[in-house]
């Protein structure tokens, strides 16, 4: 599979695709990237990571049951009735975490659907967090 990126513009609040990235040591350096239109509205010229404008989130290789491709930042529900999880890549494979509990995202064999993603809705990490019970 070839990888396939998106990119959150701090900036702007909102999703675009990246149309280039350059990396240097194995590390996202440069970005440019647009909305669907191609118009490029974003760009970074320097180390792309947290404290950049442009965070870079890349493709599960799954999608959930919608048919919507999953991207490492989406939030989804396994199931309606628990809390929501929150997707990230660690030791080479994406899982799933809702705050207290992990799953790797490949073997949850479970039907996800994506409710959003940790930028542009934070307030489901919040409601997340006050149905914990510790």
């Amino acid at each position: 599979m070839i990888p396939k990126f998106r990119v959150w513009d701090e900036t702007q609040h909102k999703m675009l695709q990246v149309d280039c990235i350059e990396f240097i040591d194995g590390k996202a350096y440069w970005v440019e990237a647009s909305p669907a239109d191609g118009n490029v509205q974003g760009g970074n010229d320097g180390p792309v990571g947290d404290n950049s404008q442009l965070k870079l989130e890349q493709y599960t290789g799954l999608k959930d049951i919608d048919d919507d491709e999953i991207y490492a930042g989406d939030i989804v529900s396994l199931d309606p009735d628990d809390p929501s999880f929150t997707v990230f890549f660690d030791d080479g494979k994406y899982q799933v975490n809702n705050g207290y509990i992990i799953y790797d995202l490949n073997e949850t064999n479970m039907d996800c659907e994506i409710i959003g993603n940790v930028h542009a809705n934070p307030e489901l990490l919040e409601a997340q967090h006050d149905t914990r019970t510790d």
